[in-house]
Parts: structure tokens; C-alpha cells; sequence
């Protein structure tokens, strides 16, 4: 009989847990489905410029979430559309600090440098580039950076490994504007002969791929 009382008692304990874990599994499954409505909104608005609507639906969603750092990312991309920098920056470093992805640095380094704060933007290109260097876009941001800081030999070889990554008429052009706004006509010459030679293979894309989420 006592053996009986046993085996009745884990029979109802792992009943009990079996419908905890069946209803664990059923707000789990509410939640995400909420919060894939709530994406659905935010993407909707972006795309519509009712910013105010995207915004209120993000932030639902960090309420939800307060780690996603994918909405934080997508909050700061609304921001800077609207101009609003300082909200701009504290949602791509809250997003970096919580997950640091390529996008949320390059991101960020792009909010810096509209803001003249050139130092930051610098490290922000670094590292976004130490997660992905093989876009030519973000090595030419990084070579942009430079240039307003006054590092000319780190923004050459940024250039020049956008170009070894796409090597096409917009990177060309503008390691050649490098040159002749600093007297360096020879390197210009050279740069414009290249660019005489130069054919897009059928296929290719004739700009810069960009990095996603570009902001600016």
C-alpha cells in the first residue's frame, strides 16, 4: 500500500510539472508571437516614415525583452533619421554593449562622425571591422574617418583594401580624389589610368555593397 502512495505521488508530480512546463510553453509561445506583431508594426512604420508609431512598438518591445538588442539597434536607426544623435548614439551603445555586432558598430561610428566626434567614430569602425572586414563600404568609412583625423597612411590603406574588395569605379574615384588633394600627382595619374582600363564584369555590382542598417 505504502509502495502504491509512492508511485501515486510521482505519478502526480510529473503530472503537475508536464502541465507547468505546457503552460511555460504556451506563454513563451504568446510572448513571441506578440513580439513578432510588434516587429511587424516597427518595420511597417519605418518604411511608412510614422515614426512615432515604429517607436511606440519598439519600445513595447523592449518591455517585453529589455536584451533585445536588435530593437535597440532598430531604435537607433529611427532616431537618427529623425536627427535626434544623442538618442541615436545611447541606443547603438546600449545594443553593442549588449550583443556587438558589425552593424551596430559601423552604426554607431556613423552617428559619431555626424556629430564631428571623429575619435570615437574611429574606434567604433575598428572594431566594427575586426567583427567584418570583407565590405568595402565599411573600410572606406573607416578611411573617411581618418582623413578628419589626419591619420593619411591608416586612410590610404583603407582605400586601397576597399578597392582590393571591390575594385570598381566609385573605390577608384576616390582613392584618386585622395591623391590630388594632396598634390600627389603621380599616384592620380596612375589611379586614372586604372580607371580607363577598368571593366565591370558582367554580373558585378558597380557600387560599394553596403553594410545592412546603414544609417546615413
Amino acid at each position: 500500500m505504502y509502495e502504491l502512495l509512492i508511485v501515486s505521488s510521482f505519478g502526480l508530480l510529473g503530472l503537475f510539472h508536464t502541465r507547468k512546463r505546457h503552460e511555460e510553453d504556451n506563454v513563451s509561445r504568446r510572448v513571441g508571437d506578440k513580439i513578432g506583431k510588434l516587429w511587424d508594426i516597427a518595420h511597417q512604420g519605418m518604411r511608412e516614415n510614422r515614426f512615432l508609431r515604429a517607436e511606440k512598438a519598439l519600445l513595447t518591445i523592449l518591455k517585453i525583452d529589455e536584451k533585445n538588442a536588435a530593437a535597440y539597434n532598430r531604435l537607433g536607426i529611427l532616431y537618427a533619421k529623425q536627427k535626434e544623435f544623442r538618442d541615436a548614439i545611447d541606443c547603438f551603445e546600449i545594443a553593442s554593449s549588449i550583443e556587438a555586432t558589425p552593424s551596430s558598430l559601423h552604426n554607431l561610428g556613423l552617428i559619431y562622425y555626424e556629430t564631428e566626434n571623429y575619435e570615437k567614430a574611429g574606434i567604433a569602425f575598428e572594431q566594427a571591422l575586426k567583427l567584418e572586414e570583407s565590405l568595402a563600404a565599411r573600410h572606406v568609412a573607416y578611411a573617411k574617418v581618418n582623413e578628419k583625423l589626419g591619420n593619411e597612411k591608416l586612410m590610404f590603406a583603407a582605400l586601397q583594401r576597399a578597392i582590393e574588395l571591390e575594385p570598381n569605379h566609385e573605390t577608384y574615384t576616390l582613392l584618386r580624389k585622395a591623391y590630388v588633394e594632396r598634390g600627389m600627382e603621380a599616384e592620380a595619374d596612375m589611379v586614372t589610368e586604372k580607371l580607363k582600363k577598368l571593366v565591370v564584369p558582367a554580373g558585378k555590382s558597380k557600387r560599394i555593397l553596403r553594410p545592412r542598417r546603414v544609417v546615413i
